[in-house]
This record gives C-alpha cells, sequence and structure tokens, in this order.
C-alpha cells in the first residue's frame, strides 16, 4: 500500500483507534511528525452475540460481545462455536490458555512453523495493547501490524488466523489474558519475531519505559530473516 506521498513512502503500520473507530495510516518515514495521512472509519457488523469490526488487515477481526446489563449484574456470551464458524472462521479450538503478566511485561511477538495457531484472545483482568504481525506468505498486507487496547472494561477479542505473529504489552498494574487455540502449543517449532524490529516499527505505548523481556523474546529474529526463512 502507497500513501500517494511518493513511492517511498510505503505504509509500514495500521494503528486503531478502539474508542473513535478510526483508522490512521502513519508511514514510518513520517512517524516522528504524528503526521495523520487518511483516516477512515471501520465497518462493523451486527449480528448474533457479538459485534464484528474488520481491521485493515484481511481476517482480522475485533469482536464485541453484546452485553446485557440489569440491577443485579451483566451477563454476555464470549464464545459460541457455530456463530463463529458462520461469522469468523470455520475452525476448531483444540487448547485454551490463561496467563498473568506484570505492568510492563512485553510477550512477543510469538508464531509457530509449522502447526501455525489461530488465536482467539481476549482480557479478563486489567488491559494490554495487544499486537498481530501479519506473517502469511503472498499476502498482500505481509509485514503490516496492527495493534489495540484489550481490556477488562472494553470485553474486546482479537481473532488471529493462522500465520500472524502475536504479541502484547501489559498497560495496568497486571493483566490477565485468556486465548484460545486452534492447534497445540509445539515448543520446537516456536518462534520469536523481534519486538523492536525496525523494519516493522510497532508503535508500542512504552512512554519511556523499557519493557520486561524473557531472554527468549531478548532474542527474537528480524522480519528480514523470518521472511527469508533462516
Amino acid at each position: 500500500m502507497r500513501s500517494g506521498l511518493g513511492s517511498k513512502l510505503s505504509i509500514k503500520f495500521h494503528r486503531y483507534i478502539a474508542k473513535t473507530l478510526t483508522l490512521i495510516h502513519l508511514p514510518s518515514t513520517l512517524r516522528a511528525n504524528s503526521l495523520i495521512i487518511n483516516t477512515v472509519t471501520l465497518s462493523s457488523e451486527h449480528n448474533g452475540p457479538m459485534n464484528i469490526t474488520d481491521t485493515p488487515i484481511a481476517d482480522l477481526k475485533l469482536l464485541d460481545p453484546r452485553v446485557h446489563q440489569d440491577e443485579r449484574g451483566n451477563f454476555c456470551e464470549t464464545f459460541r462455536d457455530s456463530w463463529f464458524r458462520q461469522q469468523i472462521a470455520d475452525v476448531t479450538f483444540v487448547q485454551e490458555n490463561h496467563s498473568r503478566s506484570t505492568k510492563g511485561c512485553l510477550r512477543g511477538l510469538h508464531f509457530q512453523s509449522p502447526r501455525s495457531q489461530g488465536k482467539l484472545i481476549r482480557v479478563v483482568v486489567g488491559e494490554i495493547f495487544d499486537v498481530a504481525v501479519d506473517l502469511r506468505e503472498g499476502s498482500p498486507s505481509l509485514g503490516q501490524w496492527f495493534g489495540t487496547y484489550l481490556s477488562a472494561k472494553n470485553r474486546q477479542q482479537m481473532w488471529l488466523p493462522k500465520g500472524f505473529a502475536h504479541g502484547f504489552y501489559v498497560t495496568s498494574n497486571f493483566a490477565e489474558i485468556i486465548y484460545k487455540c486452534t492447534d497445540y502449543y509445539a515448543p520446537e517449532f516456536e518462534k520469536t519475531l523481534a519486538w523492536d524490529d525496525a523494519s516493522l516499527a510497532i508503535d508500542w505505548p512504552l512512554e519511556g519505559q523499557v519493557p520486561i523481556l524473557s531472554s527468549k523474546d531478548k532474542l527474537g529474529l528480524s522480519f528480514d530473516a523470518i521472511t527469508r526463512g533462516v
């Protein structure tokens, strides 16, 4: 995708502002100046137990459960297999994981190859900045990333189909994340894309802080190395 400001200004990433449903395109070469190139409103479908919001990357979806509230409290469906297969992706989830991380922790960007996993992610405590990077071979959005805030308050979920790297940064005091997977965790096939890869230029909301990383995530591969099959 090009910005219209010249062939050298290739749009490197998309950032989604959840509260306004506005997509902002910022070329990495101009990001320091916070220049807004274009804004568009994302589409949202209203059917079934959740509202579906398309992202700028094909097949990557945001889901908003319909919350039923009364004087007793509230209730919402967080997953319905038949609806998900019809509206999102005809997949089978075989594993569900629950992680807890402290503020400032950055996990990722993780993916499996082979045995790629589709993931459905939601936050049950706290808040994270959740990021997906398109690694699908032949995809028109290969190397583009998408990020949004998921929290226990907004209840939003992100669906990542197979072929994406995933990571998140904890912005609350701590956060608990639950995510379903379409394949089992296979440590022998797990790979890490560098969270700070210069060509991706992910706009993590670090606010000047150094993120807390695992030893594995400190050794993440560059996007170029991954796409060359190194």
